[in-house]
Formats: structure tokens, sequence, C-alpha cells
């Protein structure tokens, strides 16, 4: 398995959050985000002492070589500190993956160590005003410079977009069109050509740099190819998804969770009716107890995907897809409720709440949209379907049951409902040719989200307790329950809804999507609710 051992990881999570403890308090960040101020000492700290950027980087080339779950954990901490400095950190992440992933051995040496020894902060040149999350739009130009026969160099000419640190970086890595296709170049921010747009004026994460790039025939070494071979670029691309979307997903979960952790308390304090509202059903099971839960989901599938991408299982984006999506769903929802719980306070800028509504909003935009995470969940799991003439899922549901059988508490029984309701849904698809309605495809990427994640859920809230958040495994068992049930209800009803909108002919749907099963399985449901409002209120007292 790659990545760090326990002690080392918790070393790094300790050290972050006794820095953030005594630098980043809420006073400063609030007051980074009101000047929309890009923390430049915060970063050379974040990498000189604490030593971030090393995780992201192979021991062979003087980093600390942690994995996709190591990179999990500490960015839904990073997440939970502030947003926009995350954000700067992800982006030297993610600039250096071409070279991590497609560079040649002298490549990875050179650029990686450097990366490594000097801390410069990178960022990923991809996205361009016409070419966001469709990277094969791109109108960038590199063109081969060549001298007695031979490639020499490229003058790349082009804009990118919305790139994170594209005004502070030191390296950058361009996407562009060579005559063999779309390839990966190393452009150093002082090449002659190369300028870059004032900061963009953002609604959240404003503490990160995030500005347009302007490439007038910049010439580039035919070294700095990454790779050596002309259009590798968009599989190289390809290959990181898995774990750029897992990061994302968790700064979906850190930022999810710091709203949670501030609501929790507050409702503790905050009389209404002559009691907390933490005693009032109306309030904890609308905008607490829902939020914890769907976090908790994500969290689930977040450590089953970054265990197996640690494994070394590769073609795990569709995992990585799903994660994102409900993950950064789940983020923005908690905080939009964290106002909402907060009343009028939550709606002022004194209040952390707000900014951190404004920042985790981004985690559904960037790195692939929600939309286009919907479209990739349901591209391929609807091939899955076609492949496996309809068993994928219902294959999955039985092998959910033998864990009822021997561990009843999960909502094992129930995630296997809604996958078995999810097989009808997508046959039903099938055999009516439901798909060619594009609004059916990208709601088919919600009901497979919801369900996938309730199934990974009941797996493994029993065998596989997670350290990063301080709730028991029964109360988590709760949590389960009340998501697979959550799951089973939205991919019945919604997946009648439309289906019998895009004009199903099956007038039996309802009865084989089992609604009297699904609707019986919702028994125990407040009670599970109150159980996990109230360890919730224990895990997170007010101070």
């Amino acid at each position: 398995m790659a990545g760090l051992d326990t002690q080392t990881l918790n070393m790094v999570l300790s050290t972050l959050q006794k820095y953030a403890e005594r630098e980043l308090t809420n006073a400063y960040l609030l007051e980074l985000d009101y000047k929309d101020e890009f923390p430049h000492a915060v970063l050379e700290a974040l990498y000189g002492d604490v030593g971030l950027h090393l995780l992201f980087i192979p021991e062979e080339f003087d980093g600390m070589g942690g994995g996709a779950y190591d990179i999990y954990r500490v960015s839904e901490v990073m997440a939970s500190i502030d947003l926009g400095i995350a954000t700067g950190v992800l982006a030297t992440f993610l600039g250096s993956d071409p070279i991590t992933v497609g560079g040649t051995p002298e490549q990875k040496t050179y650029w990686m160590g450097r990366i490594a020894n000097e801390g410069l902060l990178v960022a990923y040149g991809a996205t361009e005003p016409q070419a966001g999350s469709d990277l094969g739009s791109l109108k960038t130009k590199a063109e081969p410079v060549i001298e007695d026969g031979k490639v020499t160099g490229y003058r790349i000419t082009g804009r990118k977009q919305w790139i994170s640190n594209g005004g502070v970086a030191k390296v950058y890595t361009i996407l562009a069109n060579a005559p063999g296709g779309a390839t990966w170049f190393v452009v150093e921010h002082d090449a002659e050509g190369f300028t870059k747009g004032k900061p963009e004026d953002k609604h959240g994460i404003r503490a990160s740099n995030t500005a347009a790039l302007f490439l007038d025939n910049v010439y580039v070494p035919a070294d700095r190819l990454v790779g050596g071979v002309e259009g590798q670029g968009l599989i190289q691309a390809q290959a990181v998804f898995g774990y750029t979307r897992l990061m994302v997903a968790a700064f979906g979960l850190g930022g999810g969770w710091a709203a949670l952790k501030r609501t929790i308390p507050y409702s503790q304090v905050r009389i209404q009716g002559g009691a907390p509202l933490s005693q009032k059903q109306g309030y904890t099971h609308k905008l607490i107890v829902p939020n914890a839960v769907r976090l908790e989901a994500a969290r689930a599938y977040i450590e089953w995907t970054a265990e197996r991408l640690d494994g070394g299982e590769p073609d795990l984006q569709t995992e990585g897809a799903v994660a994102k999506y409900l993950a950064t769903e789940a983020g923005n929802k908690a905080a939009e409720d964290a106002i909402q719980a907060h009343g009028g306070y939550g709606y002022t800028k004194e209040y952390m709440v707000e900014k951190i509504k404004r920042d985790v909003k981004i985690t559904t935009i960037y790195e692939g949209t929600s939309e286009i995470m919907e479209w990739t969940i349901a591209r391929d799991r609807w091939q899955l379907h076609l492949k496996t003439r309809g068993a994928y899922y219902n294959d999955w549901a039985a092998r959910l049951d033998k864990i009822q059988r021997t561990e009843p508490n999960n909502g094992a029984g129930t995630a296997a409902l809604a996958l078995r309701a999810l097989a009808v849904v997508l046959e039903r698809c099938r055999v009516d040719r439901l798909t060619r309605n594009q609004h059916i495809l990208f709601r088919l990427g919600e009901l497979i989200a919801y369900a996938e994640t309730a199934a990974i859920f009941a797996e493994r809230v029993q065998s596989h307790p997670t350290t990063a958040i301080p709730l028991d495994v029964t109360t988590r068992q709760a949590m389960a329950r009340i998501h697979a049930r959550d799951a089973a209800l939205k991919v019945a009803d919604d997946g009648l809804r439309w289906t019998i909108g895009a004009g199903q002919t099956d007038p039996n749907l309802a009865g084989s999507l089992n609604l009297p099963g699904i609707y019986q399985a919702q028994a125990g449901l407040i009670e599970d609710m109150d159980f996990v409002s109230k360890k919730l209120n224990e895990a997170f007292p007010a101070a």
C-alpha cells in the first residue's frame, strides 16, 4: 500500500493543526477574506516550516510520498481551516501532476526535486474561457520550432482562465494543442511573452489567487514537453482525476464539517421557546442530522476509494467522481443550512459560517462541476449495466444481503433495496431508450451516487471505523441506516418520477421497484435521527 505510516500521518496532521491554531485565527482569516489577499507568508510557512507540499511528492524526489488516504486526511483538515489557503496547496499538487504522471525520469528528477527543495508554488494551466470541464475544446496552440530538421522547442500561444495560483506560481504546467494533439508543457513564470491577469474578485476562497494567463508566442525548449511525446495530454490529465477529485471531495467534507462544528455548539446555547435549539426536532432533524449523515456517507466512500488507489488499482475515475459529487454537494448543503441554523447572525460576515458557505461552493465547480460528475457517473455505470446485462447492481445487492444477516444494524438490507431499485430504473431506461433525454442521464448519475455511497457506508461502517471524527461505531451505524433509507427512497421515488416523465411504458414499474418494501424500511427513522442528534451534541459540546 502506498502512503505514510500512521505515526507520520498523525504528526503531519498535528503540526498542521497546531500551526493553524497559533497563526490562522478566525480574525485573521476574515481579514484575508475582506481584503481579498493572497497570504504569501502562510504558504511559505506551510511549505517551509510544515513541509506540506512534500506530502504530494514521491520519496525518490525528496518528498514524503503520501498516498491518496494521506492526501484525503490532510485535505479535509486544510479545508476545515480555510478553503482558500487549501486551494493554493491543491494547485501545487495539481500543477505538478502532469509531471508526476507523464514526465520522463529526467523531468521528474529535475522538476519534482526543485518543487520539493525550493518550495515552489505551481499552477495547472488547463482551463480556458471556452474550455472548462471539456478539455477537448482547448484552443491554445504549441507550434514546433524546427532547426536542421529537428524539433528544438515550441512556441505557445493562447489564454488560460480561472487558474489557481495563476498570478503567484513560479512554475506552470500548460496544456496546449501540438501537431500530435493535446500536450503538457512546463513553463516558468518569467518566460518572455508570458503574462498574468489581475486576481479575480471571487465570491469565495478569496485567500487563494486566481488569475488568467496569457501566452504570446512563448518559447519553451523541447525538453519542457512533458513525457517527450506529443498528444498524451488528455490521457495524463485523466490519469490523475481519481486523486484530484478525491482531494476536492475531502475539501467538501472539511468545509461541511467546519460549518457543522460551529452550528452544533451554537444550537446548544441558543434558547428559543424556553429550550435550546439542540432539543428541537424541527431544527436538528432538518438542519443538522441530515447534513452530518451525508458527509459521513461521503467519507466512507472517499476512504474506500483512497484505499483502492493506494493499493494500485487503476481506472477509478468514476469512483473519484462519485466521491466528489456527494461530498461537495453535501458540504455545500451543510454550509448553507449552517447559515439558516444561525438565523440572522449566520447571514453576517462576523460569523464564520457565512464565509464557509461562500468558500465551499467552489468545490461543486472546480475539478469538474457537479453536472460533469453526474454525467461521468451515469455514462460509466450505464456501460457497466449494459455489459453485465443488469447484473452489476443486483449482484452487489446480494452481497449486501449477506452483510445484513451478520451485521443487521448497518443498514445493508435497505442499501440493497436501493441498488435493486437502481437496477430496475436502469433497465427501464434501456428498454424505453430513455437516456436519449440528457436530463435522465444526469439524474441517473445522482441516483447512482446516493445508492453506491449507501452501499459502501453499510459495508464499511463496522469493519472500518474512522478516526477522523469523534463518533463511535453505534452512532455511525445509525447514520448508515439513515443514509440507506434516504438512498432507497430517492432512487425509487425519483426514478419512478423521471422515467414516467420521459415516457416509460411499463405500468408495473412501481411494483418492480418494491416501493412497499422501501417504505417499510423507513420504520425507526425518527428514532435513529434522535439518537444521532444526541450523539452529535455530546461529540461537539458548546465551550
